[in-house]
């Protein structure tokens, strides 16, 4: 009998796969990075001044991406890593960025040193 853990069969459902193969303790807080992307950097400077405000995302950082020239907003929450919750959270995020033209990119647990 496998006490493996089953994940639903999407993208966020293969990361979290992933991540527990590589013996990532999913149900320990973690602190999530959620990628949302901008072709523009006033539209991706107004989505950070934005979600600051939301007491649910703290912590955000705007960068280029030097390989593609686009614009990165990472929003950087602790949490656990549940899949119906990930997916929450991105579509949170989307309903911010899309009216600025951003769209989300995933997300992700850097790795701990």
């Amino acid at each position: 009998m496998s006490n493996q853990v089953q994940f639903p069969n999407d993208e966020n459902g293969e990361l979290l796969a992933d991540m527990a193969k590589a013996g990532i303790d999913l149900s320990q807080l973690h602190v999530i990075d959620f990628f949302i992307l901008f072709e523009q950097k006033p539209d991706a400077e107004k989505f950070e001044i934005e979600i600051a405000k939301d007491d649910l995302a703290p912590k955000t950082q705007l960068q280029k991406c030097s390989e593609t020239g686009v614009w990165e907003v990472i929003t950087s929450i602790k949490m656990v890593p549940d899949h119906t919750l990930l997916g929450q959270m991105e579509q949170y995020f989307e309903s911010f960025a899309n009216p600025l033209n951003g769209y989300g990119d995933g997300w992700g647990i850097m790795a701990e040193e």
